[in-house]
């Protein structure tokens, strides 16, 4: 038996009390005369031995009322448990991803892993609790309790070994406390195998809650499918998980004005809406359709507006630039093309990609013009001529990406290997082809750069090299020397040089993804873009160029919507930004088979069962009772004991 208040036990001395008063009675007897006391001789001697048992009954009934109440107060008990006397410590992770949107048995995930949290430990015991975005650390429920209930979804999920390491980051350092690390989640399959490390000093509890149904539909996607002069096809891509409703309603808005509404069914769990719009107009966009599954892919956001045209200035000598103009056609593109003789080096200035089309040196006033459009954003391609005069190719190749063009070789090489993990050609190709028509080359140029390669040659030398600003061909590419001309390669290569050189805003973004935007204004000195809602407004990183401001935005904007892009009060642009999509479809992990884990199927039976090892059989009750049942026994030995 253990106590609560054990220092209350020093009350125990307070028996001494009724013994002292025991022993020194301080009331006198009075005497009687009595003429004849022999008769009552008997009777005397039979008073007095009852009077001692009396006073001895009633001593040993106030001292255990005193014991009893001492007791009682020092609050007595039996651990159940032999971990008992070990300090516990507590920390619950509660994901509160878009997937906690899914409906349980009393409201959504979330919201019911809160209740069961805030309705089943004390408002008073410490813990520590976590999210997503959130940390409340070494607190009580009665402090976060607000907190708690107006929780929000966070874009971003961590994933479940990260959200063990950071629970066990949030537990002291003293290595007498039993630790307790509580995962509350759907445990949403995500690719990646499920399971924890193992560690004797963290008791690890999985909570997995799962919706009542399965099914969902996401708006997934929006692009542009055809487009002319004056309309412009978007398509609307849609998944459907788990058992999908027939005849889909999908609406395109407006701002708050309905503009058209659709429907579809799906197949293979996939279908696609198509809308006509005006090209020449802008367009806040959003897609909305109606789904009892989540509610954060029900909305899709976009924006159209005019699209300035990519200026490209082609510079050649005598070979002409007409396999350029075909890429880069009017729809998209300002093409202009020039003899170096005849060029206006004023021009360079105002162009997005500048392409050095096999001149046979780079003078000094084309090197400056060059290393200030590059310093401004702007972009080059190098193509070296047959017999290029190497110090001038090179005084330009080391100046911007420290790179030089070595020796020419004589010999046929044929170009074999593409780099499709190269910012230049990611999601260019539908899939890694190996085996196409090879293009060759009969000359080319050694190189000192070993990395950034787009194309290599078979011998693993590279043929097209380069970054966000600058790319450089290894080969002249005229048809005398080389047939990349008339490969199904150059499209794709040249195109997207053309798009790289001016990231044009797109239909949208994705929330929480690294975006470089470019924003087609003038700044005047000290100003600077900002991107606002209707809640509100940050100052994203940006560089300023001589025509344009180029935004990357990461942690901000936190929430789907459509911003504007401003200088001060005037809006600029806007831009569209979404959640990714990653948690629509409901799939979860089954945990019967997880190790180093026990598994709990709701909140409050984990809780119990980390409770269960604190608790105690308390026994102050019995005590009290002992108390009153001894004080009542006085009370009646008094009465009538006689």
């Amino acid at each position: 038996m253990q106590f609560k208040h054990p220092e209350l036990l020093y009350a125990l001395f307070l028996l001494v009390i009724p013994i002292l008063i025991h022993l020194f009675q301080l009331r006198r007897f009075q005497k009687v005369k009595f003429t004849n006391v022999k008769l009552l001789q008997k009777i005397d001697l039979q008073t007095r031995k009852s009077s001692t048992l009396k006073k001895w009954l009633v001593l040993l009934t106030r001292l255990l009322i005193v014991a009893f109440t001492v007791l009682a107060f020092a609050q007595p008990f039996i651990p159940t448990t032999e971990d008992y006397n070990e300090a516990q410590e507590t920390v619950i992770y509660l994901d509160n991803s878009f997937s906690m949107q899914a409906e349980g048995n009393n409201g959504t995930l979330l919201n019911e892993a809160i209740q069961k949290l805030l309705t089943t430990l004390p408002d008073t015991d410490k813990l520590s609790v976590f999210t997503n975005d959130k940390v409340f650390k070494n607190t009580t429920l009665k402090a976060i309790k607000n907190d708690l209930i107006q929780l929000t979804y966070s874009k971003e999920q961590l994933n479940y070994e990260a959200a063990y390491l950071k629970g066990k980051e949030l537990f002291s350092d003293n290595g007498t406390y039993s630790k307790n690390l509580i995962l509350v989640s759907d445990f949403q399959q995500n690719g990646e195998v499920l399971s924890f490390p193992k560690d004797s000093l963290i008791n690890l509890n999985l909570v997995q809650q799962l919706p009542i149904r399965k099914n969902n539909i996401s708006i997934d996607s929006v692009y542009v499918k055809s487009e002319n002069a004056e309309t412009m096809d978007i398509a609307v891509t849609l998944s459907a998980f788990g058992t999908p409703i027939e005849n889909v309603s999908v609406s395109l808005f407006n701002n708050e004005t309905l503009l058209a509404k659709n429907a579809t069914d799906f197949r293979n769990n996939r279908a696609e809406v198509l809308f006509t719009i005006p090209s020449n107009k802008a367009i806040d966009g959003q897609i909305v359709i109606e789904d009892l599954g989540l509610n954060y892919d029900n909305t899709f956001y976009f924006n159209s507006s005019e699209k300035p045209k990519i200026k490209v200035l082609a510079i050649h000598e005598q070979n002409d630039s007409n396999f350029l103009r075909r890429i880069y056609t009017e729809d998209e593109f300002e093409f202009l093309s020039y003899n170096i003789e005849e060029l206006n080096f004023n021009l360079i200035p105002d162009q997005n990609l500048v392409v050095l089309n096999e001149l046979p040196e780079v003078s000094d006033a084309l090197y400056s013009a060059l290393l200030a459009l590059i310093n401004n954003g702007g972009s080059v391609t190098i193509i070296p001529h047959s017999r290029a005069d190497l110090k001038s190719y090179n005084k330009l190749l080391n100046s911007i990406n420290g790179i030089a063009l070595l020796n020419s070789n004589q010999g046929t090489k044929k170009i074999t290997q593409i780099n499709f993990d190269h910012p230049l050609l990611a999601n260019t190709f539908y899939s890694k082809v190996t085996n196409f028509q090879y293009p060759e080359v009969q000359q080319s140029y050694g190189s000192t750069m070993a990395s950034n390669t787009v194309l290599r040659f078979e011998d693993d030398s590279p043929f097209l090299v380069g970054g966000k600003n600058v790319y450089t061909f290894t080969a002249p590419l005229n048809k005398n020397n080389s047939n990349f001309k008339s490969s199904q390669l150059i499209v794709p290569v040249f195109y997207n040089m053309g798009l790289r050189s001016l990231p044009l805003a797109k239909l949208f973004y994705y929330l929480g993804k690294e975006n470089s935007i470019a924003i087609e204004t003038v700044l005047e000195q000290d100003e600077i873009l900002s991107l606002n809602s209707s809640n509100a407004s940050s100052i994203p990183l940006q560089k300023t160029y001589k025509n344009r401001v180029v935004l990357q935005t990461g942690e901000f904007p936190e929430e789907a919507g459509i911003l504007d892009v401003k200088n001060k009060e005037k809006t600029i642009k806007k831009l569209s930004f979404n959640y990714p999509r990653e948690e629509s479809k409901l799939s979860y992990f089954s945990l019967d088979e997880i190790p180093n884990a026990t598994v709990d199927t709701s909140l409050d039976q984990a809780i119990e069962t980390i409770k269960s090892k604190a608790n105690v059989n308390a026994l102050w009750k019995w005590f009290v009772i002992f108390a009153l049942v001894f004080l009542l026994i006085e009370i009646l030995l008094l009465k009538y004991l006689k």
